[in-house]
């Protein structure tokens, strides 16, 4: 580690993440401080390419070195699996031949034993091989231990192994012993991180991405005159007129307000400008209709023929903007073209990881899936033209046909032939007759062989069938194939590849071949015909059937000729034909190196989702794409930033987005300035706390109709703060906050919440929301043992503020925590935690905390309690009964754990948990007795 961060910066862009990684020791990991002083703050302007890219690199290190090391220390509960291990390979060409490889399989022989472990490494997993189970990190670093780090470089698709590099070599002793004796010492592998998205990082930065186009990275650099703005060469053209007419034509019936079609209007203008890079900036605030937006640009990017990469930094992000993108191209689909043009569209990343198939309509546009529907089709002795040109054959000819079919039929094998071809099952079958036999001679071998084949040659015989048996079958059987190949080929096929008045033909076909299916199917022979009659006659005296068998041949010869498919054999060239024909594509910003495969057509135009929330070093990934002119930056710098472990990256700004880069920079937002979500009480605040009152509530939240009430009082209207001046602030799990007195009142609110519900039966989503994990848990624990409802209609979600970026509720009920004499709050004081927080709700916020802390704290949550009072939305706990008692209970509770000799002191919450397991049925609801109204111990 010290030498690579000491070495000259082009020593360092040589180093392989992975060869960092196997430098460290057990201590190495272990110690905070490795990476200390090494780690430089980022800054806004970067003087070179060289600069910009090199400046991230310290930090990717030091990033990769805390997930690792956290990683560690959560190996108890970390997936495992035991495995056997080959001996070393030669090293790999494309790879450092200092890392010693080795194939692994994980051993399934003991799948009762739960000391085998069900893990399957992937692809980019980082492992820990040991000879034991380690239950602590310290069992790790025991003397004599076998111990250390492996990556995962192949998957067991071909050879049914699992390729791994190593720095050392792996203890083969071990592994040979256990293979001769079970009592002998194991091997695991137990799951650290995966590497991927670091290593692609590492590539982008490092200058490794093939043909890559430094042009857009050149242009993020520093600030310029015309930051965000449109080529006045563009604007002022008549071209331009037309493209916007055209815009919003396309959009009208999309019912998006005046902002959101300023802004897809005016990304969509600039798509066919080439006088230069350009970078937009569309701002969207919570509820803003931010996925509708980018929706409604990417269905007007498709139109255009544009293609573009739409990316963001989570598969759950890449799959909503693509579902909603979906849904929009299938109502502007006509009913008989409803799939026709998604083979132009395609998400790819890893299935698994993805839980694509939550998400069932995209199935028709995950390229995986269309893949392997497409390479069936492909297949020269089975797919599309193979099964086209049979009916056509038996339309053109049926007696021909028919006339093979009995030449096969009457091929019977000889004795010896077919004694020879079923020796095996001839000789079981004899086997199995000596041992029925029970009276006289038993048969041998020759009898018994001469009398299956004499079997075989009765049922040859009678297994022939009639001319208009042979016609209805071979109709059936081939029209079955024949329809899915044309399915797929009509979905998955992207336009490029064939014209559409072609493929307009495919669903006339279907319908046809379906239609003269089911009149063969009804239809008996008028008379008798000989063997040689042609298909004209055949199908006359099948009821008549010639005038749809002649129009269905000519539709399917005139595919025949048109519709010619590519010659591709395996699925990877597949993966890639779809890749370089589709319009638009969707992925991880990480996943889109795959992107820089030699030969793919170029991406003109980037779309970044959720950007404010991906690191800018990731952003570099796609900005480096070969022939991209223009990119569109959507999110909001004023919510959450992307996840940070270390907090040497954190005060360095590793987090920080692009995005948020750009607008210190003085970049030009599009603000979408329409919130759709929250109810005028809810919204009021933050918009005049986080954007400058910029916002407008939209009609549909100013209605009466949205004023909901759920429960009776004014401490349960659209909004209040409820203080709770008796909260007790403790440390949980992991040193975090928790206040046992607000998990209480929360719990309360909920039951009462149940109560409400159980009488109305009025559907209700709630989101309890704290920042603290400890509290998220505590809350989790007290809903577990008084939840008494299971229903789909009333559902409870309890999550850190992180985890419910993005969510929305039709209540949000917010435990801030904090409550002590010296108005410390911590982290609360976030103000980009408190715009997350405060902005889930739909139509009720109840925001629960301890007055004087929040109001003496100088942070937003002054404010917060403040504008409360003012608007006369501020409550004490006390002014509800039932409240009150569950404080007062709590406080009991408190003050039990905390005597000296008290029993209760010894209980863990988990063992609570346990005691009252046969009152509780779960987090989400369940059945059973609800536990006592008053105190529970």
């Amino acid at each position: 580690m010290e030498r690579s961060f000491n070495a000259k910066r082009d020593e360092i862009d040589l180093a392989s993440l992975v060869e960092i990684v196997f430098s460290w020791s057990f201590n190495d990991v272990r110690n905070e401080n490795l990476c200390k002083n090494k780690v430089q703050n980022i800054p806004q302007t970067f003087m070179s390419v060289s600069d910009y890219l090199s400046s991230f690199i310290p930090s990717l290190i030091e990033e990769t070195h805390s997930d690792l090391s956290s990683s560690l220390y959560g190996m108890l509960r970390a997936p495992f699996c035991e495995v056997l291990i080959g001996e070393p390979e030669r090293s790999k060409s494309y790879l450092p031949t200092k890392f010693l490889f080795y194939q692994i399989s994980v051993n399934r022989t003991n799948n009762d034993s739960k000391d085998v472990g069900t893990y399957e490494p992937e692809v980019g997993d980082l492992i820990a091989l040991t000879d034991f189970k380690p239950k602590s990190v310290e069992d790790l670093n025991r003397p004599r231990r076998y111990y250390h780090i492996a990556y995962v470089y192949g998957s067991k698709e071909s050879t049914g192994k699992i390729s791994v590099l190593s720095s050392k070599c792996i203890n083969m002793e071990i592994n040979s012993n256990y293979l001769r004796s079970n009592s002998a010492p194991k091997l695991y592998a137990t799951y650290l991180l995966n590497l991927t998205t670091n290593i692609r990082v590492w590539k982008a930065l490092n200058s490794e991405l093939e043909g890559a186009n430094m042009n857009m990275i050149k242009k993020v650099l520093q600030a310029n005159s015309n930051n965000g703005e449109n080529c006045q060469l563009c604007i002022s053209g008549e071209n331009h007129i037309a493209a916007c007419f055209r815009i919003q034509t396309m959009i009208q019936s999309q019912n998006l307000n005046d902002s959101q079609k300023d802004a897809v209007l005016s990304c969509v203008s600039m798509s066919e400008c080439h006088h230069s890079e350009t970078i937009k900036l569309i701002w969207g605030p919570p509820g803003t209709g931010k996925t509708k937006t980018v929706a409604s640009l990417l269905f007007s990017l498709l139109k255009f023929e544009t293609r573009t990469l739409t990316c963001a930094p989570t598969n759950t992000a890449v799959l909503e903007v693509a579902a909603r993108l979906q849904n929009l191209v299938k109502k502007s689909l006509e009913h008989n073209t409803e799939t026709y043009g998604f083979g132009d569209i395609v998400i790819f990343g890893n299935r698994s990881r993805m839980k694509v198939d939550d998400y069932r309509c995209l199935q028709d546009i995950f390229l995986d899936y269309r893949a392997s529907n497409l390479l069936r089709c492909f297949a020269p002795s089975t797919g599309w033209k193979h099964q086209l040109e049979s009916m056509i054959m038996l339309l053109e000819d049926p007696s021909k046909q028919f006339g093979l079919y009995k030449l096969r039929a009457d091929d019977i094998m000889s004795l010896e032939q077919f004694a020879k071809q079923k020796q095996s099952d001839i000789e079981l079958a004899y086997s199995s007759s000596k041992q029925d036999e029970k009276n006289g001679d038993p048969m041998t071998l020759e009898q018994f062989k001469k009398n299956e084949y004499l079997s075989y040659k009765e049922n040859k015989k009678n297994s022939v069938i009639t001319l208009e048996q042979f016609v209805k079958q071979r109709f059936s059987y081939i029209g079955v194939e024949l329809k899915v190949c044309m399915q797929t080929l009509y979905t998955h096929l992207p336009t490029s590849l064939v014209p559409f008045e072609e493929m307009k033909k495919i669903p006339i076909a279907i319908d046809l071949l379906t239609s003269l299916e089911s009149s063969l199917n009804k239809a008996k022979m008028k008379q008798a015909l000989d063997d040689r009659a042609d298909g004209e006659s055949i199908f006359h005296c099948l009821g008549g059937l010639n005038i749809k068998r002649k129009e269905c041949l000519g539709l399917l010869r005139s595919l025949l000729k048109t519709v010619s498919l590519p010659k591709v054999t395996d699925k990877y060239g597949t993966e890639k034909l779809c890749l370089m024909n589709a319009r638009l594509i969707f992925c991880t910003a990480s996943s889109s190196t795959r992107l820089f495969a030699e030969g793919m057509t170029p991406i003109q135009f980037l779309v970044i989702d959720e950007a404010a929330q991906l690191k800018e070093c990731e952003s570099a990934i796609p900005l480096q794409l070969p022939g991209l002119y223009h990119a569109i930056l959507i999110g909001d710098e004023r919510q959450l930033p992307a996840v940070v472990k270390s907090k040497d990256n954190e005060e360095a700004g590793y987090g920080r987005s692009l995005f948020e880069r750009l607008v210190l920079l003085g970049y030009k937002k599009h603000l979408l300035n329409t919130q759709y979500r929250m109810h005028p009480s809810i919204s009021l605040f933050p918009n005049k706390e986080f954007y400058d009152k910029q916002l407008v509530d939209a009609p549909i939240v100013r209605e009466m109709g949205y004023n909901r009430c759920f429960l009776e009082g004014k401490m349960y209207a659209s909004f209040s703060f409820i203080n709770i001046a008796k909260g007790k602030e403790q440390r949980g799990r992991g040193h975090s906050s928790k206040n046992i007195v607000e998990a209480a009142a929360i719990s309360k609110i909920i039951g009462n919440l149940e109560e409400e519900f159980l009488r109305t039966r009025k559907k209700v989503s709630i989101g309890i929301i704290s920042p603290y994990k400890s509290q998220v848990y505590e809350i989790q624990e007290k809903i577990k043992l008084s939840n008494s409802v299971s229903d789909p209609d009333f559902s409870v979600s309890v999550r850190s503020v992180d985890g419910f970026q993005g969510g929305e509720e039709d209540i949000i009920i917010i435990s801030t925590v904090r409550s002590n004499g010296d108005a410390k709050v911590g982290f609360l004081s976030n103000r980009q935690r408190a715009n997350v927080a405060l902005t889930r709700a739909r139509h009720c916020l109840w925001i629960l905390g301890n007055e004087t802390t929040l109001e003496n704290s100088d942070t937003v949550w002054k404010e917060l309690v403040l504008d409360a009072k003012e608007r006369g939305c501020f409550h004490n706990a006390d002014e509800d009964k039932k409240l009150a008692e569950a404080i007062e209970d709590a406080l009991l509770e408190i003050e039990l754990l905390e005597e000296p000799e008290s029993p209760f002191k010894k209980l863990s919450l988990q063992d609570r948990s346990d005691r009252f397991a046969t009152t509780s049925r779960g987090f989400s609801g369940g059945r059973g007795r609800p536990p006592p109204r008053r105190s529970r111990w």
